[in-house]
């Protein structure tokens, strides 16, 4: 076929005019997500909870976005106290960063992290809510320990073996319930709330 000099200077136009007409057309910005992006369910994780895609790891955020928020957000929520009160020296009486005891810092977690006021010492804390299993423990159960001296000993299980707790030798820490020590002066456990309820409680939180 013969093109002709008018021919092929009208395909070069053409060209051009659809190079063009792509290099204009519209894209969607890459630092906007969709309106639902964040509300997406993450399939296939592990231990029957698919938690909401949120764009910080925070579980605040992730309250935000949820109708019914899960007793893992307890944890979460937990673990953040944890950050707050960690490496603050144990202090008998004490119930400021400058020193904290183990009931008071139970009493301060909770306040904080769930809207729940819990008396102030441990022996009236070990009357709170009702009896669990030590099988049966959840996030957010109180665990107590009667080991060799004039005082019981209180703590928060915040999941997988470990418990948040104002160490007498080395202050505000997670310790093993598995540790050798802990678990020969074991006493017993106590759920102040359900976890759902304390769940509802971290979501009213991030939503006031």
């Amino acid at each position: 076929m013969v093109v002709t000099r008018s021919g092929r200077a009208l395909m070069v136009i053409v060209s051009l005019a659809l190079l063009a007409g792509c290099a204009a057309a519209p894209r969607e910005s890459a630092s906007k997500a969709p309106d639902d992006y964040f509300a997406r369910q993450l399939p296939g994780l592990p231990g029957g909870w698919d938690p909401m895609m949120s764009p910080v790891d925070n579980p605040l955020s992730q309250v935000r976005s949820l109708h019914a928020p899960p007793p893992a957000l307890v944890r979460q929520a937990l673990l953040a106290q944890h950050e707050r009160w960690v490496g603050t020296p144990y202090r008998l009486g004490g119930t400021s960063r400058r020193g904290i005891d183990c009931s008071a810092l139970v009493q301060h977690v909770f306040n904080d992290t769930f809207r729940l006021e819990l008396p102030r010492s441990t022996g009236e804390q070990v009357h709170q809510g009702t009896p669990i299993a030590r099988d049966e423990l959840q996030a957010g159960d109180l665990v107590f320990f009667r080991p060799p001296g004039a005082y019981d000993h209180v703590g928060i299980y915040v999941g997988d073996g470990y418990f948040l707790h104002a160490s007498t030798s080395q202050g505000v820490k997670l310790s093993r319930l598995e540790n050798d020590y802990w678990r020969r002066h074991y006493w017993q456990a106590r759920r102040a709330l359900e976890p759902t309820q304390l769940a509802q409680r971290v979501a009213s939180m991030g939503e006031g």
